[in-house]
């Protein structure tokens, strides 16, 4: 790209939000066993940061491990709670309480925050955490290869597909694409089906 002069301007990378103790506030249940025999039954969950045109956009999804289809996200210009606790409120309109569900994540602190932790208890969902991030976990088998995996498909699919005039029009793609994925773009894990109705009608076979 030198030798050409070609400059990459539009990055995503992993948001590190690190700060507090080291698995002091929840035990790492998921274990990197990402398979799940039903909706409902493991979500992950984690931040990233996109950095265009000198402004940050920040995307925090769940997904649902059995058929990888978005539960919920939301989209922020600042890392905050509220993106979070958002994010949980949109996903709880989805189950009901006590499904005792797994929840993991990084340790991040806005997942060590009380008020993120008093909502899961509320809705019956056990947290999972993972250890203190480090340049291994994004690997393939890392702690949250899920949730990495699908980042990376924002890259190669959105990020390095398109030009963008603006961080409000990457917003716009970035919303576009997220309906895409859940809804219209098929899988071969999922006998050929998007996510999202994977995902439905497995509960409705429930």
């Amino acid at each position: 790209m030198k030798a050409l002069g070609l400059v990459c301007q539009v990055r995503i990378k992993k948001y590190h939000s690190y700060k507090g103790e080291v698995g002091k506030t929840a035990p790492n249940l998921l274990n990197r066993d990402f398979r799940a025999e039903k909706p409902n039954q493991k979500w992950v969950t984690d931040v990233t940061e996109f950095s265009l045109f000198g402004e940050k956009l920040y995307l925090s999804p769940i997904l649902d491990l059995y058929s990888r289809d978005l539960v919920s996200y939301t989209i922020s210009d600042r890392p905050v709670l509220s993106m979070v606790t958002s994010m949980l409120d949109r996903a709880f309109e989805k189950i009901p309480d006590g499904t005792d569900l797994i929840l993991h994540s990084d340790q991040g602190w806005q997942y060590q925050h009380k008020q993120y932790q008093r909502m899961l208890q509320k809705k019956g969902i056990r947290q999972s955490m993972s250890r203190k991030g480090n340049c291994l976990e994004v690997l393939p088998f890392g702690y949250n290869a899920v949730i990495e995996n699908f980042f990376g498909l924002l890259k190669s699919e959105l990020l390095y597909l398109q030009k963008f005039e603006s961080m409000e029009h990457f917003k716009r793609e970035l919303i576009d694409y997220l309906d895409y994925y859940n809804n219209r773009r098929i899988k071969a894990k999922l006998k050929g089906l998007p996510p999202a109705l994977h995902r439905q009608q497995a509960l409705s076979a429930a």
